[in-house]
């Protein structure tokens, strides 16, 4: 039974996004919601990024394609926040055509975007082997190589593939790479992937590339309904999540601004994405994290491993204090709830409500997580009963709905739909 989830629309660019640490399911929640509009763009990020969409039995993970691409009467863009590797994107294309025959002509890629270079991936994994016990926990992606060429004023962009000067700026590039790599002391071997980079070119090279100022004000003064797509998510922003234990780009609402072209004025909805718990991927604080048969429980029963590296995810409870802060500086005006089915053979559930420090209880999320002791937390009931076939809010139990209206009191904004499985259509409306 599909559920038909609406919001008020206007010719200004909605945004979506994770408010914690990733993984919260904003794949699902952009294809549920692209019938709506009539352009998708990605904004930020890069194949570290892992959009799983699940329908018909089949699951698909989406690394660098807005997550609209199976809705034909959709448009998809990718932003000049984004950076793109070609070798993932030919793969993923490959992976897409039997069932979005039509990506050619729905797919747009903005000039600005940066490329990975198979050197960014050496140059990623060397830093990581380099820090020994420190590690970020990279994805080993090239992500942070790419986005800190692109700050260097060095890097290539999709538009310098068809210029006469490519080939020289790419060779003077990989040289400076080649560099680094040896005061690294990393093994240099790009040489098999740099012919694969370069075939992957040509499919590149079938999309439609534009520039990506005009092209994305052109769709707003059409008046197109836009929804823009986030990755990773708030708690691993650049500026404003754990820091160093983030990723390379800004993951908030205001990333929206500068990852596509679009003036804060030009900003519509703001709709936010949270599991009923938390989860994180790699290294880095995790005030909530579980340790323990619950912590594996919530692994086994959300299957909640990497979509793009497919380490076991930490879990832990829901974190409020880190949710209000999300919420508020991404000025989220709807709140989504993922996974609240994987809860629910828990006889209790807690959520935390504060952190102790040394100097007492606080309510917000401190300059460095070294100063909080423990979480203090709020005991719910558990629902114990199975919500996976639920279609309509009377159809939930009492200690779910409970668990829901004081994450709205606590936050301050009202849940407007829970998922209760990973099919497009497993949600129920609660507003």
């Amino acid at each position: 039974m599909a559920v038909y989830f609406v919001f008020f629309m206007n010719s200004k660019v909605d945004i979506l996004l994770g408010l914690q640490w990733g993984d919260e399911g904003k794949g699902k929640i952009v294809d549920l919601l692209s019938p709506q509009y009539d352009m998708i763009a990605r904004f930020q990020g890069g194949p570290n990024a892992g959009h799983t969409l699940s329908f018909d039995e089949k699951k698909f993970i989406l690394h660098s394609i807005p997550s609209g691409v199976f809705q034909e009467s959709c448009m998809n863009y990718i932003g000049n926040g984004v950076v793109l590797d070609p070798i993932v994107f030919k793969k993923e294309i490959e992976m897409l055509l039997p069932l979005a025959s039509w990506i050619y002509s729905t797919l747009y890629i903005s000039k600005q975007t940066h490329l990975i270079l198979p050197t960014h991936r050496l140059l990623d994994a060397a830093t990581e082997q380099s820090k020994g016990k420190g590690k970020i926990g990279s994805t080993l992606k090239g992500i942070g190589p790419a986005y800190t060429d692109k700050i260097a004023r060095q890097g290539i962009r999709v538009g310098d593939i068809g210029l006469p000067t490519f080939k020289q700026k790419y060779e003077a590039l990989v040289k400076y790479h080649a560099q680094l790599l040896s005061m690294l002391s990393f093994k240099n071997e790009f040489e098999s992937m740099e012919k694969e980079w370069f075939d992957s070119l040509q499919e590149l090279a079938k999309f439609k590339q534009c520039d990506g100022i005009s092209f994305i004000q052109e769709q707003i003064h059409k008046g197109k309904h836009i929804l823009a797509e986030g990755a990773q998510g708030s708690m691993l922003d650049i500026d404003f999540g754990s820091y160093p234990f983030v990723t390379s780009s800004n993951t908030i609402a205001a990333g929206a601004c500068t990852g596509l072209g679009i003036a804060p004025s030009q900003t519509g909805n703001v709709i936010g994405v949270t599991k009923a718990y938390c989860t994180r991927v790699g290294s880095g604080p995790f005030p909530t994290e579980l340790n323990d048969a619950t912590g594996e429980a919530l692994r086994q029963h959300g299957n909640e491993y990497g979509s793009t590296t497919g380490r076991p995810r930490r879990c832990g409870w829901l974190d409020l204090v880190a949710l209000k802060q999300a919420v508020t500086i991404n000025g989220v005006h709807r709140l989504i709830i993922t996974k609240a089915d994987v809860m629910s053979s828990l006889d209790e559930i807690k959520v935390a409500i504060a952190y102790k420090t040394p100097n007492g209880d606080i309510l917000h999320v401190p300059y460095t997580y070294d100063d909080i002791m423990e979480p203090v937390y709020k005991t719910f009931k558990g629902w114990q009963k199975d919500i996976s076939h639920a279609h309509k809010k009377e159809e939930l139990p009492n200690e779910l709905l409970r668990y829901i209206n004081f994450i709205e009191e606590y936050v301050g904004i009202h849940v407007e739909l829970v998922s209760v499985g990973p099919d497009r259509n497993a949600n129920v409306v609660i507003r």
